[in-house]
């Protein structure tokens, strides 16, 4: 009798060693599948370009001036028709394409409210004037563009011109008309619609285009497609500095 109350706390513990342990394995497993469950840590984003990375779309660099064309007025000053001592930068060609009437020069020398300018009033058809750089064609796709400064009288609309390195000439659908004060614009040439011109008449023909090629422009320039109305309020259009952007391409 006297051993079974020796055996019995002896089993007493023993199983109380058994719930311990048990325990203590059930605690290290939780913890085990606590940190099996927990995130990683998070993993760096690949280098922008580095494979599997984000792409980064590539840049359009805005080109530089092609060229530049403010006008020179004769010493004496006044109002005259223009000629070839008008344009005021040697590196370009100047054309007029004046079916009927004139183009006239007029204006002083740092006046903003009256700058050196060419005027159409005395065109009695649509009239056209264009510049060729010497040496180099206008690359004038991507980003190329043209900024001016203009006035208009009436409805009519300045617009741009080009004749391509094959000798087609187009005007764009784009115009600008700022009857109020002087106007200074730019085009952004890549957003514009196209129609062929006749240059012999400055008139358009055919159906609007929405591209064209301009890797290769010959001659860029300025039409008003309405015949003027002369002196005074009415219909006439004045454009004085013309900045091209573009791209040189040697001819």
């Amino acid at each position: 009798m006297w051993s079974r109350f020796v055996r019995l706390p002896v089993l007493l513990v023993t199983m109380t060693l058994s719930v311990a342990v048990t325990q203590a394995s059930a605690q290290s497993a939780g913890k085990d599948a606590a940190a099996k469950g927990a995130p990683a840590p998070a993993a760096k984003a690949p280098a922008s370009g580095a494979p599997g990375g984000p792409v980064e779309a590539p840049r359009i660099s805005r080109p530089g001036l092609f060229f530049k064309e403010e006008w020179k007025l004769a010493p004496k000053g006044g109002e005259y028709p223009v000629n070839a001592e008008s344009n005021d930068n040697p590196n370009l060609e100047m054309t007029l394409y004046v079916p009927a009437g004139e183009v006239s020069i007029l204006g002083k020398p740092g006046d903003e409210n009256n700058p050196v300018h060419v005027w159409t009033g005395l065109c009695t058809s649509p009239c056209a004037l264009a510049f060729k750089d010497k040496e180099h064609f206008a690359d004038l796709t991507g980003l190329g563009r043209i900024r001016w400064n203009t006035k208009t009288s009436g409805f009519h609309q300045i617009r741009p011109i080009v004749k391509l390195a094959d000798g087609t000439w187009y005007v764009a659908d784009h115009a600008d008309a700022s009857p109020r004060d002087w106007l200074v614009s730019e085009i952004s040439l890549a957003d514009v619609r196209w129609l062929k011109l006749d240059i012999t008449r400055v008139v358009t023909q055919g159906l609007l285009t929405d591209k064209i090629d301009l890797t290769k422009v010959d001659e860029i320039g300025f039409a008003d497609l309405t015949p003027g109305s002369g002196h005074g309020a009415g219909g006439w259009s004045d454009v004085a500095q013309v900045e091209v952007y573009g791209k040189s391409v040697a001819r």
